[in-house]
């Protein structure tokens, strides 16, 4: 068998017997056989026979493998009695954020440190710019890091599709720092527009789930979001994951920068902390948002609205109810409602509205009034013992309280959770959605 590696990955099993390889896009299908496994290089071609292995370059160069060992577990890539790997996924966030988060905060000794920040403080501390790159649900990530970055560490944030990024001849300085974001690490765009950003001389710090994967080698620096394995293509997990590893990175660059107070930085590693427990309790609505979503299982179009850092949540929940419905959902932000939206809204039209307590709050709360005049039917996703919204809203799912900055990590909870449950009462394949991908390895 020969194996070649030009873009897209591959990944080699080397089997526990001596003669026994397994060749894969990705190492989860080889975890049940071995966890050791190679990643090929662009430009490499590996050579199985006769029960031995041989990996060279593209000019016959030979090559010495380096064999990693996954840290994937087989257990890990069941259902574990759920009856979705997404529900399952959803029902492990409480875990996957604090793996996201252990080893890097102390809150009573208040300590914070993500060691690729530390290893290029400088640069950090003395960049001009951020530009994030990501895809789909990653570069929803990207947005709400965008206001993390420019809120806590007071540096211009850009946040780009890496499809177009790559394309368009994009302006990039030595002294900016370059964020591409992936679950899989193999993303073929994000790692085409990573090439481009090194090749202008940029800073490129990863943010990946993998370890091991291909974007991790092609970058400087990065932190994985030890998430652990996530089987549905529609990412939950690694969307929460990788905001909590963004949180840390801003707010590690607001420490070194000082533009934040040591007041603020406590209370919010103090929040960090509590999130797990708030994501926990958030799940418990899990039985009235079914419910919910056998009253809306049937509609053909929903409009998602939020604000400030409500509005990359509303994106990334009107994104869950299209990969795994197929219904037509937009996000918006509330505000750019009345520049074009608002003539869709009537009495069959659910919009979803992010209305958390916070300092747009009295803005969205007239943006809920504006809706309902014209009759459509609002959902909203409130904090925990609101009453003003619950009394204009025709669907109130409440959340705990929580700093604003850490609202996107609480409030998309039952957005995936209603997009779940009306996926399935909608008979979709809510694991494996038509005409997805788990990776995009390809253009």
């Amino acid at each position: 068998m020969i194996c070649a590696r030009k873009g897209s990955p591959i990944v080699l099993g080397v089997g526990k017997a001596n003669d026994e390889f397994f060749v894969a896009s990705d190492a989860t299908p080889i975890i049940e056989y071995t966890n050791n496994v190679i990643y090929l290089n662009d430009g490499e071609v590996a050579y199985i026979k006769d029960g031995k292995l041989t990996v060279k370059t593209i000019e016959n160069q030979v090559k010495t493998p380096y064999i990693h060992e996954l840290e994937l577990k087989l257990e890990q890539l069941e259902k574990g009695g759920y009856e979705h790997f997404m529900l399952k996924e959803i029902y492990e966030q409480p875990r996957s954020i604090w793996d996201s988060m252990r080893g890097r905060i102390d809150a009573k000794k208040g300590f914070l440190r993500m060691g690729g920040v530390a290893e290029y403080e400088n640069k950090f501390v003395n960049a001009k710019r951020i530009v994030i790159i990501g895809c789909g649900t990653s570069w929803h990530a990207g947005l709400v890091a965008e206001y993390l970055i420019e809120d806590l560490a007071r540096i211009p944030v850009e946040v780009e599709y890496a499809s177009e990024f790559r394309y368009r001849n994009p302006v990039i300085y030595e002294d900016d720092i370059v964020i591409p974001i992936s679950q899989s690490g193999e993303t073929a765009d994000t790692l085409a527009a990573i090439e481009l950003a090194k090749s202008k001389g940029a800073i490129i710090f990863g943010v990946c789930n993998v370890v091991g994967s291909s974007i991790p080698r092609a970058t400087h620096a990065g932190a994985y979001t030890h998430a652990g394995p996530e089987i549905g293509v529609a990412s939950t997990k690694a969307f929460t994951a990788q905001v909590t590893v963004l949180t840390l990175i801003a707010l590690q660059m607001a420490r070194s920068r000082g533009t934040i107070t040591d007041s603020r930085f406590h209370q919010l590693l103090n929040e960090l902390e509590a999130i797990p427990a708030k994501v926990e309790k958030a799940l418990q609505s899990n039985d009235m948002i079914m419910k919910l979503a056998a009253k809306f299982k049937d509609v053909s179009n929903a409009l998602y609205l939020g604000r400030g850092y409500g509005f990359p949540v509303a994106l990334e929940g009107a994104l869950k109810l299209k990969e795994i419905s197929y219904i037509h959902a937009e996000g918006y932000p509330a505000a750019e409602m009345k520049h074009g939206p608002i003539a869709l809204i009537d009495e069959n039209m659910p919009v979803v509205v992010i209305a958390t307590k916070n300092e747009t709050y009295e803005k969205v709360v007239s943006n809920i009034q504006e809706v309902k005049a014209r009759k459509g039917i609002v959902i909203a996703i409130i904090t925990e013992g609101d009453e003003t919204v619950k009394g204009m809203a025709d669907y109130c799912i409440e959340v705990p309280e929580t700093d604003d900055i850490l609202v996107p990590l609480i409030s998309v909870i039952p957005l995936q959770l209603l997009s779940y449950h009306i996926a399935v009462m909608r008979g979709c394949n809510v694991d494996q959605p038509r005409n997805l991908a788990k990776s995009v390895t390809v253009e």
